[in-house]
């Protein structure tokens, strides 16, 4: 399953959106809920005050009576103590109570006429002890037995009660709206819930169809890499099966070609030999000197082609392997070069058992590096070692001229390519060890095999 490329960013961008709303939802609720609550605590608070200064002011005007009334009836002093203490506290309670409400208010009217109340039954009360303190008796008696102080005492109960009552809703009217206010946060800490498991959702969601995206895209490359693989390999193969192929044609071809040259231009060059042979005898002594020269010089030539002839047959195809052996193909090889390049080469060969093939190869193996030691090396000693392991041979060529650096070098500089072909065809391996001023070494390691029926005839110089 492949997903576009803006699926990722659209879906991470709703996230972040839900993310957002959700945290702008939940600060929204908290803070509402936080002002709502707050105003409302206030507001029991007020009404709690309110209470329990109507409260207060109730308990100090039934004080005031209480001592007024014992003073009245004992004519003790004492009981003016707790009259006087009331009636100090009484006009604090009222000036507490009206600041408690606005001058919109509508308990306004009813604190105002429990002002008047109050102050009607204080009035009450001061003439009666003034009397009392007179000594006209009748006349605080008649004060007291008349319902007027019950009166402005009911009319107090009454306007205190309305003032409780209308605080007591108050608080009630507060307590809701924290009630409120807490549903409020409630529902709303549960949407907030909501969003974010959605976008939890939505974000797992994502990350698996990326992950899934990811693997699929993965397998797809590495199917791809597979089959990439598979076809550098195949055609890897097929490329080394060809250029085994042609080089196993190329031998071929040089073997035809050198058996050519044997059979074809040997025999000329042979027969025009013979002949110059017969003229020279049919001539005699009374040859004049000028053609005893060109008949020399003739036979010299000959001589010479035949030579040429030799050499590049076994340039071609060497039939001192099949002669001779490895060691004294590779012995005539190695002489050869030291007489035509004035190297001098030291070779160290060890008899093995190969077959005509991985002798060949060696042969071969030798033959380039010495042409290379030739054209590129500039150097002056060369040695050739051939060892004989259990189950492989050893061909090492090393030489001390210039060198050069391996890892710059073409692969197909100096004919590396060809030898390392060659030497892995055969089953073997080919290490080349060189760098600037410090020579090079060339070595070829073959398995060994049974030996096989030749794949061409001995070719006969």
């Amino acid at each position: 399953m492949k997903l576009p490329a803006s699926f990722g960013s659209s879906r991470g961008s709703i996230i972040l959106v839900l993310a957002l709303l959700a945290a702008l939802l939940l600060i929204g609720i908290n803070e509402t809920g936080y002002r709502e609550s707050s105003r409302a605590l206030e507001r029991i608070e007020e009404y709690t005050r309110t209470r329990n200064a109507v409260n207060r002011l109730l308990q100090h005007v039934l004080d005031a009576e209480t001592g007024s009334r014992g003073y009245l009836l004992t004519g003790d002093p004492r009981y003016l103590e707790p009259y006087n203490a009331a009636l100090a506290q009484i006009s604090q309670n009222l000036d507490n109570l009206r600041n408690s409400y606005l001058p919109q208010a509508t308990e306004t009217a009813t604190v105002t006429q429990l002002t008047r109340n109050v102050q009607r039954k204080l009035a009450e009360m001061d003439l009666s002890v003034r009397m009392r303190k007179q000594g006209n008796e009748e006349a605080w008696k008649f004060v007291l037995m008349t319902d007027v102080g019950k009166e402005h005492m009911d009319a107090i109960r009454e306007q205190a009660a309305k003032l409780t009552q209308s605080a007591s809703e108050g608080v009630a009217a507060a307590q809701r709206k924290v009630q409120r206010s807490l549903r409020f946060a409630r529902l709303g800490i549960a949407g907030v819930a909501c969003i974010a498991l959605l976008a939890f959702y939505l974000y797992l969601r994502q990350t698996t169809l990326l992950k899934l995206a990811g693997e699929e895209q993965q397998s797809a490359l590495q199917q791809e890499r597979d089959l990439l693989e598979k076809q550098v390999r195949e055609r890897t193969a097929s490329l080394a099966q060809l250029a085994t192929h042609l080089q196993q044609v190329r031998e071929e071809e040089r073997g035809h070609l050198a058996r050519e040259l044997h059979d074809e231009l040997g025999a000329l060059l042979t027969a025009a030999k013979l002949d110059v042979a017969r003229l020279k005898s049919k001539l005699g002594p009374q040859s004049t000197t000028e053609i005893a020269q060109r008949l020399q010089h003739l036979t010299e030539t000959l001589n010479s082609g035949i030579a040429l002839k030799r050499r590049i047959i076994e340039d071609l195809r060497p039939s001192s392997l099949a002669n001779l052996g490895l060691n004294a193909s590779l012995e005539i090889l190695a002489r050869e070069f030291s007489e035509r390049s004035g190297i001098e080469v030291e070779s160290n060969l060890e008899q093995v058992e190969l077959d005509e093939g991985a002798q060949l190869t060696i042969y071969r193996t030798v033959q380039e590096s010495l042409t290379n030691v030739g054209k590129y090396a500039d150097a002056k000693q060369v040695d050739i070692e051939l060892r004989d392991f259990n189950n492989h041979v050893e061909i090492e060529i090393r030489d001390n001229g210039r060198g050069f650096d391996v890892g710059a070098a073409r692969p197909s500089t100096h004919g590396l390519a060809g030898m390392r072909h060659r030497v892995e065809a055969a089953g073997g391996k080919l290490a080349i060890h060189s760098r600037p001023g410090g020579g090079t070494r060339i070595l070829a390691s073959l398995p060994k095999a049974p030996a096989t029926a030749p794949a061409d005839a001995a070719v006969a110089a």
